[in-house]
């Protein structure tokens, strides 16, 4: 019963992730669409500028989400953030000026900047290390929107963009009231001194309402120390954020920032965003049939999910991500050779958009296949884990404020790349493969392997001993018992005793021998 309840409650939360990926597949539809051309006129700048206004939204979304996160908690502020996106959906659906759009674009934005920062974040403190990956990569499952634009396309009136922009209200009203039945995270209970809350929590978790198991007890008393310790380090505003000290959170803070800014660099929502003009350019020339390549790589995408929400905490991080950043390089370089080699380039005075035309069907296919390949790589790889790996990084005490800056540079270079792209559409392949390429060094060089550890353990993986090993040696019956609902009681460890301090009665107590 354990299992099967954080399963539904990762996946009821994922249905924050797939607000954001269903606008990918509608906004991506939309654009070609001949009642929304005619309604709103557009060329590159206007496309770039419907694209990237709900980016902006996004990236000051997640910027105050950190705020809410820790002020009201990780179940509040996934409401509130649905709740919004459904007023910016109403805008969008009922527009009729550039204004309109642009605004509902910008509040949808808001709240989808907001969730994508909370969902992972809520995901990782309710899940077990052993499959705390695999629950947060359930929020990159998404296809359903590329299809929606394809049967709606055939729909000879406005209703044609207007219904996808109606329906995507349908899962942030399942969300909003999926939130009733959320717990809170247990970790933001603890920090709030609500622990008989946060035992109970844990208890519905890991032993299916049992606060006596032993799993109970130990992650209970492994979040209760942890707490205890950083209450009285948490950082009280952003700049604390990359000061020096032995938990290395500039370390911390720079792994998490570039690996949100590098599954941007993947090009992987330039690919999404512009679907339809990507494969226009490689010789599929009518919308509909565009449409339908596009919905293709909507279903690519989602099925190739499904090996990282198996196996990814079997895999690591690591091999995940090196393995994913050379598939797409070398995916997105043979793109590029070929539109060089193949392609020449003509402008389209109806859709005011430069295209390249191929020389031969075999090409076509070929870029075809290889776009499809590209996002197989990113599905399975960069998409999941570049959400997995920010969220366990950080220590409790800065957890909201670092992963609402990281979340920040990924709406930030998201919304740079949706400026920049329709001028270079025929051109930033090459630029994208060596960026893959960079990307899976960089892990190579620079990243710790974080799969199986617990949210308190990652002090110890980067270099610093977590208070939580005090308690390693203590005797099992030190754990006390949860009968008649009572949580666990503990030796209590001053507050004021210092990292250093708690190391050296560590190394004491190991040196101690046996009697």
């Amino acid at each position: 019963m354990s299992k099967f309840y954080v399963y539904l409650c990762a996946a009821l939360s994922a249905i924050g992730g797939l607000l954001f990926g269903y606008d990918i597949g509608v906004i991506s539809g939309i654009l070609t669409m001949k009642h929304f051309r005619e309604e709103f006129p557009t060329g590159p700048v206007k496309e770039g500028t419907i694209v990237s206004s709900l980016l902006a939204g996004c990236f000051f979304g997640a910027l105050i989400s950190g705020y809410f996160a820790d002020k009201i908690g990780r179940r509040f502020s996934i409401l509130g953030g649905s709740l919004v996106f459904i007023v910016g959906s109403i805008l969008q659906a009922t527009a009729t000026t550039f204004v309109q759009l642009y605004f509902g674009r910008i509040i949808a934005g808001l709240s989808i900047g907001n969730l994508s920062m909370i969902v992972p974040l809520y995901q990782s403190e309710i899940s077990p290390k052993e499959i705390r990956g695999r629950l947060v990569s359930l929020q990159q499952w998404i296809a359903i929107s590329f299809w929606i634009d394809y049967f709606t396309e055939k729909i000879d009136s406005p209703a044609q963009w207007r219904i996808p922009l109606w329906i995507q209200i349908v899962p942030a009203l399942i969300l909003a009231v999926g939130t009733i039945f959320l717990p809170f995270s247990p970790r933001w209970l603890m920090d709030h001194d609500r622990e008989e809350e946060a035992i109970v929590v844990l208890a519905n978790l890991r032993a299916g309402g049992d606060k006596s198991a032993a799993i109970v007890q130990e992650e209970y008393l492994e979040i209760k120390d942890n707490v205890r310790f950083e209450r009285e380090f948490a950082a009280k505003n952003y700049f604390e954020l990359v000061k020096r000290g032995p938990e290395n959170i500039r370390k911390r803070m720079l792994l998490g920032v570039f690996i949100q800014i590098f599954q941007q660099l993947t090009g992987i929502n330039a690919i999404m965003y512009y679907a339809p003009l990507i494969f226009h350019n490689a010789g599929i020339t009518s919308n509909s049939s565009s449409l339908l390549a596009t919905g293709i790589n909507g279903l690519v995408n989602m099925l190739s999910t499904i090996p990282a929400i198996l196996w990814i905490d079997r895999w690591g991080r690591r091999p995940t991500l090196i393995s994913g950043g050379t598939f797409m390089g070398i995916s997105m370089l043979i793109v590029g050779c070929i539109l060089a080699i193949n392609g020449t380039k003509y402008y389209d005075t109806e859709l005011d958009k430069n295209f390249v035309q191929l020389k031969n069907t075999s090409s076509s296919y070929a870029i075809i296949v290889f776009i499809y390949i590209f996002v197989a790589s990113f599905a399975y790889s960069w998409g999941p884990t570049g959400w997995i790996y920010p969220a366990e990084i950080y220590p409790l005490r800065i957890r909201g404020k670092a992963m609402s800056v990281t979340t920040a540079s990924n709406w930030l270079f998201n919304f740079v790349i949706g400026q920049i792209v329709p001028y270079l559409l025929d051109s930033t392949y090459i630029i994208f493969g060596v960026f893959g390429i960079i990307m899976a060094v960089s892990v190579l060089i620079f990243y710790p392997e974080t799969k199986g550890k617990s949210l308190e353990e990652m002090d110890g993986l980067f270099g610093k001993t977590h208070p939580r090993s005090i308690n390693q040696h203590r005797p099992p019956s030190s754990l006390g018992d949860l009968e008649h609902g009572e949580p666990v009681v503990e030796k209590e460890t001053s507050l004021s005793t210092s990292p250093a301090e708690i190391n050296v009665v560590e190394s004491s107590e190991m040196r101690q021998p046996e009697t």
